[in-house]
């Protein structure tokens, strides 16, 4: 069957309107969560093997977010249905105003290599949550997650209610030239523009989560123990490939030398002082990567670390000093186990730097200075991020999720991920009891004044 077909029987079946029924979906995720608690071991496996991610990792980062997704989502959809009454202004009065949420249609939701698993079901909870048919495709650069992936999907829902789409880029790129309803994309800003290129020709709505430079500041004013152990733990989940992780390191002059050593002591008690054969360290996704990583440590001031094996796709947690602004690894994401460690005395000085580059997906700041934390706040537009840790509020579902510029577009998690793939009917119910005849021709310069009083 073609994907011309696929998406055609999506459409007629959710014209059936069975999709939108409250039991229907509730149905489908209790459904979708059986499922995984059925096949947890084949997605650890799965996940070792395309990325070597441990176990515990897998569990927390993959696994453990879904579950707590599709929680909250079976315990809050009735509420997230239901229609909200708002005010009505006096000049339409009598009536009655709300918005109610109805499903768009037929999603198409792309997942990365990066959280094969996380990234494909967090955004797919959403479109089943709010009533939509779904056509996912997992990254082909991890195959084992996204045969998995298929096996759970095509083994639990009907093709014309979910359907995974597999491989095949010119299946994708047909897809994504018809009349879908929503487009959802998380990968790299160059996909993300190829992709709203796409959705431009149909006006299809896109949610785009790609990434960016995210800066972790840390300030003079500080637990300097704790930040360092929290940005060691933050950039080290999947070895640096998260597009939150904190890419580069921004740290007062009077704290840096400091922050180095512990930076290397949780390096070495989390990791071990042998992490090349440490199981808690997970590995490169394949060679262009590994390269184009190692690329960016030569000729830099390594303080720590740039051991590296192509063939084992490893590369050691490196620590590079003295980084300027200017410098080259300063003009992509990283995307790996790279700390750039910039140096300040100046926080206006930082703000502005950071200011000149793209808005970043996340940002962390380290400091007990109330007044610093919201001088950064108020004057760095960014997705999102933490104060005092790093990468924690992505698992919060009360959180949401997403860019800004650059980094993406829309927001997801928890109600926003039914919100985005809903569409939001304002609806004003007006009573038939009285009829303002001001607003009706012929228009008089009496009525013109009594139109300047009500909105004045």
């Amino acid at each position: 069957m073609n994907i011309i077909e696929i998406l055609k029987n999506q459409k007629k079946y959710f014209s059936t309107n069975v999709t939108k029924d409250y039991s229907f979906r509730m149905m489908m995720l209790k459904n979708l969560k059986m499922a995984i608690v059925n096949h947890e071991d084949e997605i650890i496996e799965a996940l070792a093997k395309d990325l070597k991610k441990p176990e515990f990792e897998s569990y927390a980062t993959e696994i453990g977010i879904v579950y707590e997704e599709l929680e909250f989502a079976l315990d809050n959809l009735k509420e997230w249905m239901k229609p909200v009454k708002v005010k009505t202004t006096i000049v339409h009065k009598p009536a009655k105003s709300f918005y109610m949420w109805e499903p768009k249609g037929v999603s198409f939701i792309m997942a990365p290599w990066n959280y094969p698993f996380h990234l494909i079901m967090t955004p797919l909870i959403g479109s089943i949550a709010a009533g939509n048919t779904s056509i996912v495709k997992p990254s082909d650069q991890t195959k084992h997650t996204a045969d998995i992936v298929e096996k759970i999907l095509k083994n639990t829902f009907k093709e014309e209610y979910i359907y995974v789409l597999k491989g095949d880029r010119e299946s994708s790129n047909l897809l994504l030239d018809q009349p879908l309803d929503h487009i959802f994309f998380t990968g790299s800003s160059n996909v993300g523009k190829f992709i709203m290129k796409k959705a431009a020709q149909n006006l299809v709505p896109v949610t785009l989560e790609l990434g960016g430079k995210s800066p972790c500041i840390v300030d003079k004013e500080v637990d300097i123990d704790i930040a360092a152990k929290r940005i060691v733990w933050g950039k080290l989940i999947n070895t640096g490939q998260t597009c939150t992780a904190p890419d580069y390191i921004v740290v007062h002059k009077d704290v840096k030398d400091k922050l180095i050593k512990l930076l290397i002591k949780y390096i070495d008690k989390f990791y071990s002082k042998h992490s090349k054969k440490e199981s808690d360290l997970s590995r490169i996704i394949n060679e262009k990567h590994h390269t184009r990583l190692v690329n960016l440590i030569e000729g830099q001031e390594v303080v720590y670390g740039g051991d590296h094996s192509i063939e084992d796709l490893y590369i050691e947690p490196t620590i590079i000093n003295n980084v300027s602004w200017t410098n080259t690894i300063m003009e992509e994401e990283i995307f790996g186990p790279i700390f750039p460690i910039i140096e300040y005395t100046d926080i206006e000085y930082v703000i502005e730097r950071i200011r000149e580059k793209p808005k970043a997906l996340a940002l962390y700041i380290f400091s007990e200075n109330q007044d610093v934390i919201q001088n950064i706040l108020n004057n760095i537009s960014f997705g999102g991020g933490c104060i005092n840790d790093t990468m924690s509020h992505v698992g919060n579902p009360h959180l949401p999720l997403g860019g800004v510029g650059h980094s993406g577009m829309g927001k997801y998690h928890g109600q926003k991920s039914f919100e985005v793939f809903s569409n939001q009917k304002g609806i004003m119910d007006k009573s038939t009891k009285f009829d303002l005849k001001l607003k009706y021709p012929p228009y008089t310069k009496k009525k013109l004044g009594l139109l300047r009083k009500v909105f004045k």
